[in-house]
């Protein structure tokens, strides 16, 4: 699916020699005989967990600054004093001038840096997303809780490794406690969707937000290939638009958004942009949509 900003330009969002290798790699882990029987072992929480370790030690300091360069990553737009191994630099903190949060109460902000999709729910709450049709309920495992979304929306947040890690509150209210679903941890490249139902199987959590404007949503991390931990900073608690809500660890991600039927309206070129086979590139709380409650 092809990428495309705010302003209708298209984006190119990954270096091209590093797209072909990527995809070799993929192509062997997902259509050979022995890729498969290796990608038992990769996939498989404990290995994630070991890489995991390395990346959060000292020795993988290294990897940092062929990263930088190869992505042309502006450091200087975050805080790298304390940077110490590679998670330390994937999960680095953005200035805060960098990342300015939509403060206006109507507006529906994006939770995350991403490529954005937005898809109704229908009436049986399944639908197709980059090939793979799955439910609102594989994605959560509560039948109560995914009849909720009946007609409403599904935003789908993609993010890749060079975008910013960290994720935040999309609105003010309240939370439940954070609701972890243990799976395999597969790549959410479009490749793996010819033999795996990705999401339905990957590690991932939810939680559900009782917010000021847009009702009761559901915010999904989902854990990607490689990424051994989603860290959520908080349990049950009250919480403020803008607010850090966690961080992804090594390893692109996605989160995915359940709202309700009538509590928003997502901007028309983000809309446009689903319909037609593209993506929407958005930033950590920029404007995505706006609330439809009645105020006074």
């Amino acid at each position: 699916m092809a990428v495309i900003d705010r302003n209708g330009n298209f984006l190119s969002s990954e270096n091209k020699s590093r797209i072909f290798s990527q995809e070799n790699i993929l192509k062997f882990l997902y259509n050979t005989i022995e890729g498969r029987i290796l990608l038992k072992v990769l996939t498989l929480p404990l290995f994630s967990e070991g890489v995991g370790m390395f990346m959060d030690s000292r020795f993988s300091k290294f990897l940092i600054k062929p990263f930088v360069k190869r992505n042309n990553i502006s450091l200087s737009d975050y805080y790298t004093d304390d940077i110490k191994t590679y998670n330390d630099f994937f999960t680095r903190k953005i200035k805060p001038e960098m990342r300015k949060i939509d403060k206006e109460s109507r507006s529906l902000i994006s939770p995350c840096d991403a490529k954005l999709s937005v898809y109704n729910i229908d009436s049986n709450s399944t639908f197709e997303i980059k090939g793979s049709e799955y439910s609102i309920y594989d994605m959560i495992e509560n039948k109560k809780l995914a009849k909720k979304y009946n007609n409403g929306l599904c935003l789908i947040f993609r993010l890749e490794v060079t975008d910013y890690h960290r994720y935040c509150y999309f609105d003010s209210g309240y939370k439940s406690s954070n609701m972890h679903i243990k799976g395999e941890l597969h790549t959410v490249n479009p490749i793996a969707f010819r033999k795996y139902n990705v999401y339905k199987r990957n590690s991932r959590e939810y939680t559900l937000l009782h917010t000021r404007n847009f009702g009761d949503a559901v915010q999904i991390e989902v854990g990607a290939m490689m990424v051994g931990k989603i860290k959520n900073h908080h349990g049950k608690c009250y919480f403020t638009r803008g607010q850090e809500k966690g961080m992804f660890l090594f390893g692109g991600s996605t989160i995915v958004v359940l709202l309700e039927k009538d509590k928003a309206s997502i901007d028309d070129d983000i809309i446009k942009n689903t319909l037609n086979g593209f993506e929407t590139a958005v930033k950590y709380g920029e404007k995505i949509g706006t609330s439809t409650k009645k105020y006074d």
